[in-house]
């Protein structure tokens, strides 16, 4: 049976702990996990990117048109001075 069993796995294990410390693997750990949300994050910001080109480039040119509340002005209220 060629294959490594979950025993030896476990003392491959424990002589890493030994090694190199638990904070130290704590560490590298966080380290590791933080390169891969930073990897999934510019991923996900590369595909956002290209879907909205896609959708940008599918949508009509429209033209700006003001609004009814833009175009009108209120008057605004002085105060007399006496």
């Amino acid at each position: 049976m060629g294959g490594i069993s979950i025993w030896q796995l476990l003392i491959i294990a424990l002589i890493v702990v030994l090694l190199f410390g638990t904070k130290k693997l704590r560490s590298l750990g966080g380290d590791l996990g933080g390169a891969v949300k930073g990897f999934k994050n510019a991923m996900s910001s590369e595909e956002d990117k290209k879907a909205l080109e896609d959708t940008e480039a599918a949508k009509p040119v429209q033209t700006a048109q003001p609004t009814q509340q833009a175009t009108e002005k209120k008057p605004e209220s002085h105060k007399e001075q006496a």
